[in-house]
């Protein structure tokens, strides 16, 4: 007679057995493979860094850097002048190979970084990038021009890559200052400018917009833009009457964010910056879902933001509506 005890418990050891081989793909999955397109910046070593090594400070598991392409900008110092020295380091401290021409990146990756500090390259880089069919993280600024921005929209469309850009700023502690309540805010960071971006706020302005969208949202209707040699105020009126304003110093200044609830109460956080870690956390999901942590119909909405003001500026500082 057949030993029924026995045989119940082969079964039942094999069915855990191929529960375990199916669960443990899941559970370890391997490191995704990242490549950077831009070594011109030094996001380039640092997001490296971070995802690279498991003993340093803030390291986010799940992804690694394996090669990149290095790019650059000959016109502009920030970019020929420090990347020779980024790209160095990524070769020599974290071997990362590099590649002729960004389409090499296609068999060797599961995401592309696109690093390049200059906004003016991001549209043309990333049609190449596309060819992939991977999803893309574009670092600031999305572009350097509003035109540009919504033509990386209709490039990613028609390739059906899933994409996002976002300061690191957006994951700090001004995200615990989003609230359904909101009235308005006023946000405050460096504005440094660059003179061959033409929205010159998209140069570094750009993480103080993003800190407003953050706790304002989408919405905004018309933009004033009150221009100094030292700094600019810029205000937004969001639908229904809210105001969004944000002030950027030059050269430099700390970030930091009020924001005004229903009732008059507000909220001040004098410090609202943040490390790299939780954006890349964030950059991991993304590449593994395909969801973007920022709609793309939020970071559009902050090109058109820029967009008016700069129309605002040039103009003299008249009201802009917002283009859609």
């Amino acid at each position: 007679m057949p030993d029924r005890v026995g045989t119940f418990r082969v079964g039942l050891f094999a069915e855990i057995a191929l529960v375990f081989f199916f669960l443990l793909p899941c559970c370890f999955a391997a490191d995704l493979r990242l490549g950077i397109v831009g070594t011109d910046t030094s996001h380039a070593v640092e997001f490296t860094k971070i995802f690279n090594d498991p003993s340093a400070s803030g390291h986010v598991g799940g992804a690694r850097v394996v090669a990149a392409f290095r790019g650059g900008s000959p016109d502009i110092a920030e970019s020929r002048d420090r990347i020779g020295r980024f790209s160095a380091e990524l070769s020599g401290t974290w071997h990362v190979p590099f590649v002729e021409k960004i389409g090499d990146l296609c068999p060797l990756v599961d995401g592309i970084l696109l690093e390049s500090v200059d906004g003016r390259v991001h549209l043309g880089q990333f049609r190449e990038a596309a060819v992939c069919g991977k999803p893309v993280f574009i670092d600031k600024p999305l572009a350097s021009t509003l035109a540009d921005a919504l033509e990386i929209e209709k490039v990613a469309a028609a390739a059906k890559v899933p994409w996002f850009s976002s300061s690191s700023l957006r994951f700090g502690p001004v995200q615990a200052m989003r609230a359904q309540d909101v009235a308005g805010a006023f946000v405050w960071g460096p504005g440094p400018l660059e003179e061959h971006q033409q929205l010159d706020l998209s140069w570094y302005g750009i993480h103080t917009v993003e800190m407003l969208f953050t706790v304002m949202g989408t919405g905004v209707e018309q933009v004033t833009r009150t221009y100094s040699p030292d700094a600019d105020v810029v205000t937004g009126v969001w639908k229904g009457g809210r105001i969004g304003t944000l002030r950027v110093v030059r050269p430099y200044s700390s970030y930091g964010a009020v924001v005004y609830r229903a009732g008059g109460h507000a909220v001040t956080n004098a410090d609202v910056s943040v490390g790299y870690s939780p954006l890349l956390e964030e950059i991991v999901k993304f590449m593994r879902t395909g969801v973007a942590p920022v709609p793309n119909a939020e970071t559009l909405e902050m090109f058109r933001f820029m967009d008016a003001a700069q129309q605002s500026r040039e103009r003299g500082g008249v009201p802009v509506s917002v283009r859609r």
